[in-house]
């Protein structure tokens, strides 16, 4: 069920805008490709990205705390600006050390985010009283987001197709953040939640007051079940996602080449085109997540199944790309991205059910931080095995994985 006009305010647009702005990474739909005609082989690729993940774990808890006891408005501006100053370093690098700074500006900016702006969203849901629409709520704000993703990929496509390279899309990004950092500046300042002064010992006090009521909760079996379960999923696909890229160029060279265009300009025609329609898809599936909610008895129903089906997807998706069909692999990837945008808001709000508000940001963040330690574990299990095994065998291997370990974390 889509969101009810009485609940679409100012605040709501802003929330939308801050999606739609944080989605115009115009660098993403072309990422494994940089860092490949970078030289780098998949083993290198996994271990940036792994330097990335372990930089996440071990901030993500203290900048989630950070934002809780000290204003998390504050916290998403120091966020960004780590992401433009990461965009710059991508923009200039020459090697894997340049990369591997720029990989850990962006690992920061990762950390000081996660988990900070969805608690404001539902810090807001619950002063206006409206924390039964918490699903429909922030599903329609991530259809922002993806909608962002659906035009940053057409016009990533154009920037690559007229330059004939990927680092200007780097450039290009700082645009959109910018602007994002002006937004969430405006956002009212009780959405900081509780705040305490820059006072080392009261923050100190607040920050034990934060995690003692995090440790209470997560003493409790089920609720570390749940953040498990949650994250394992969206760990796997924050691990695979990018890989689809690989695939459609696979899927573009072994067709005929387009009369006037060379290949890579081929390739940016079809990675432009297929993400577009993908994140257009998936904009309506999180617009939607609540409706598919209601076809569930209960929430951890949906999370179970959706798992058990993403994940099934992911190991055929794996073995169609091993046997050369790349159009199936595409539309199996294209299947697991609208189950991971069903699955998230459904997950996000249920956590927000079962924990604490006032150490929601902090909670969120641990969701996060179970996410990033499968992502870098994953990370570089599909990269050592797709330089050994290929890429097709690597993928349905993980996705195996992540299948028995959804059955162990089955709430």
């Amino acid at each position: 069920m889509a969101l009810a006009k009485q609940y679409k305010d100012l605040q709501y647009y802003k929330f939308c805008g801050y999606g739609f702005l944080k989605n115009l990474k115009f660098f993403e739909p072309f990422f494994i490709l940089f860092l490949i005609e970078k030289g780098l082989s998949f083993t290198q690729i996994a271990l940036l990205y792994s330097v990335r993940e372990v930089l996440i774990y071990i901030t993500e808890i203290p900048t989630g705390v950070i934002a809780d006891a000290m204003g998390r408005k504050r916290t998403m501006v120091w966020s960004f600006g780590f992401y433009i100053v990461s965009f710059f370093v991508f923009y200039f690098s020459s090697n894997m050390l340049v990369l591997l700074i720029a990989m850990i500006f962006f690992a920061f900016g990762d950390a000081f985010r996660t988990g900070t702006h969805k608690a404001m969203i539902f810090e807001y849901l619950k002063i206006k009283s409206w924390k039964s629409q918490k699903v429909d709520y922030y599903g329609g704000t991530r259809s922002c987001s993806q909608l962002g993703s659906a035009l940053s990929s057409l016009i990533a496509a154009v920037i690559v197709f007229i330059n004939k390279t990927y680092d200007v899309i780097f450039l290009v990004s700082v645009i959109p953040y910018f602007l994002d950092m002006i937004l969430i500046i405006s956002y009212p300042n009780y959405l900081d939640g509780k705040k305490v002064p820059l006072n080392k010992a009261e923050v100190i006090h607040e920050v034990k007051n934060i995690v003692k009521e995090l440790i209470i909760s997560l003493k409790q079996s089920e609720k570390l079940k749940i953040l498990f379960n949650v994250s394992s999923f969206s760990g796997y696909f924050k691990q695979s996602k990018d890989y689809l890229q690989y695939i459609i160029q696979s899927f573009a060279v072994s067709i005929t080449l387009i009369a006037g265009i060379n290949q890579k300009q081929q390739t940016a025609v079809f990675i432009g085109f297929t993400f577009f329609l993908l994140y257009i898809l998936t904009s309506r599936a999180s617009k939607n997540s609540g409706t598919v909610k209601k076809y569930f008895s209960e929430s951890a129903k949906a999370l179970n199944i959706l798992l058990f089906v993403g994940t099934v997807i992911g190991l055929t998706g794996g073995l169609f790309f091993h046997y050369s069909l790349y159009s199936l692999s595409v539309l199996s990837f294209v299947l697991i991205y609208l189950i991971e945008n069903f699955r998230k808001p459904i997950g996000v709000a249920y956590i927000s059910e079962n924990f604490k508000s006032e150490s929601l940001a902090t909670t969120l963040s641990v969701e996060s931080l179970t996410k990033t330690v499968y992502a870098s574990l994953l990370a570089l299990l599909l990269g050592a095995a797709a330089d050994f095994l290929g890429l097709g065998i690597a993928l349905s291997l993980v996705s195996g994985l992540v299948l028995l370990l959804g059955i162990i974390f089955r709430i």
